[in-house]
């Protein structure tokens, strides 16, 4: 009898503790190795801490409301930061805790330390009391992920400069607060801490907040932003800061003075790819760092295989966790490829997003560049929250869906929603992009009602002007 293949996975974020899951299942003896947390940036200072503070101002947004709709509550709305934040980390210890167990069960053995390659079967491990061990693998998954940038104009110290993973801890509501960088956790930021009550300017470089996101969206989520008192700065940038004890000045290109308590760097990451031994062993990087690989998660090294952030693509959770299935699918003898067009996203501002596929402007520049008309080509459909039933049932009627088909052929490229439980509503989107159905196909599905999946229903069949809860165009 043959002893398993031994797979080693360096890093147990949310792409390596999947990955090493999965392995178990499969058969494989394998070994994680983690400097830090188990569940990586995602689940001990991203994803799971960021959500829940954010609930807690959702709640407060509701019980806000909660008059209009009949309910009496005595008192203004008032947030304990302290108690928030000790709520949060209850949440992140019970899910660490689980992955813990999850790792026991399947007799997963995890090694405290970091990890670097050797030769393309060897890890050499530096432990956290500095001693050093190498560990053979039949196989390798490097799953090191990213970090916050280094970035001269911004050094960050805790304090005043602060990352996400700062201000995730704070125990004090800062009474203002600037973000530089007006992306997908610029803006989660910004509505968590103007839900707070501080006020909260954003600065971005590009002409709108979410400048990757539809443009529809990104412009409801910038009104929304303001609604909440956010001040949002665009087509500028950071030139100067100056610093007193108490407050950071910062002096924008465009002669605007913002001054603050606090300063959240919110500019991008950095991949972790350096000083883990790939130049040693032959492992190809991209300008950016990041590691070059297939469609099967394999790096240019063969046995060697590269998962979540670091690779570059998609830098999403879920994403990660998906390519580390299909890594050790591949390593453990089966066939499996990853798509990237129908990668679903949540941005989980106030109100949420939910996407998957192409903006309206990636349709148009595609069907542009293959020698299309984009106004023949590209059909468009739209239905308001403020028009289901189940939205003025339970006020929840700010929002849009936003459906993106090819025509004739009714393909779906792209949808696009912004409202409450966008990044639950979108998987349907999802599941009926992958599985090839066509906008007239999704109209057709019956949907629940009274639901908020039937604002999906309706922009498909607004695509064919055909919605049955919007009033009728005015042909031109």
């Amino acid at each position: 009898m043959t002893s398993p293949k031994h797979i080693v996975i360096v890093g147990a974020g949310p792409g390596g503790y999947v990955a090493a899951i999965r392995a178990a299942q499969l058969g494989a003896r394998v070994t994680v190795i983690e400097s830090h947390a188990l569940g990586g940036v995602c689940l001990n200072w991203g994803c799971i801490p960021s959500k829940a503070l954010l609930s807690v101002v959702e709640l407060g947004d509701k019980v806000k409301k909660a008059e209009d709709m009949g309910l009496l509550v005595q008192g203004p709305v008032t947030y304990d930061l302290a108690r928030m934040v000790a709520r949060k980390n209850k949440v992140v210890a019970t899910l660490v805790k689980g992955i813990a167990t999850l790792f026991k069960t399947w007799n997963i053995e995890q090694v405290q330390g970091t990890g670097s390659l050797r030769d393309h079967r060897t890890i050499a491990v530096t432990a956290t009391d500095g001693g050093v061990r190498d560990i053979q693998a039949d196989a390798i998954v490097i799953a090191t992920g990213s970090s916050w940038p280094n970035l001269p104009q911004f050094p960050i110290d805790g304090q005043q400069l602060l990352t996400s993973q700062h201000l995730l801890d704070l125990e004090c509501i800062p009474g203002s607060l600037l973000i530089v960088g007006g992306g997908v956790e610029g803006c989660e930021f910004a509505a968590l801490y103007s839900g707070l009550g501080t006020e909260v300017t954003i600065v971005e470089l590009m002409p709108r907040v979410l400048p990757l996101e539809d443009e529809d969206i990104s412009s409801t989520m910038e009104r929304e932003l303001k609604k909440r008192g956010v001040t949002v700065l665009t087509g500028t940038t950071v030139e100067k800061l100056e610093r007193s004890p108490t407050t950071i000045t910062a002096y924008l290109k465009d002669g605007t003075q913002v001054a603050a308590e606090k300063l959240l760097v919110s500019v991008g990451r950095g991949l972790n790819s350096g000083g883990i031994g790939l130049e040693q062993v032959g492992v190809q990087t991209g300008r950016r760092g990041e590691i070059l690989v297939n469609e099967r998660m394999e790096t240019t090294v063969s046995g060697i295989y590269a998962i979540g952030d670091v690779v570059g693509k998609a830098m999403l959770a879920h994403v990660a966790s998906a390519q580390g299935k299909v890594a050790v699918a591949n390593i453990m003898g089966q066939e499996e490829t990853f798509r990237y067009d129908v990668v679903p996203a949540g941005i989980f501002t106030l109100p949420e997003i939910g996407r998957v596929g192409l903006t309206e402007q990636q349709a148009r520049e595609r069907v542009q560049a293959a020698g299309q008309n984009p106004d023949q080509a590209i059909k468009v459909g739209r239905f308001r929250y403020a028009g289901l039933g189940k939205a003025q049932a339970t006020g929840d009627t700010t929002g849009l869906f936003k459906v993106i088909a090819e025509s004739p052929s009714g393909r779906i490229l792209g949808v696009h929603i912004v409202g409450a439980h966008a990044a639950d509503l979108v998987h349907e989107a999802a599941i009926a992009m992958q599985a090839g159905a066509t906008v007239t196909q999704m109209a057709g599905m019956i949907h629940a009602h009274p639901t908020l999946s039937e604002g999906l229903m309706e922009a498909a069949e607004d695509v064919d002007g055909k919605a049955i809860h919007q009033a009728r165009k005015r042909v031109q």
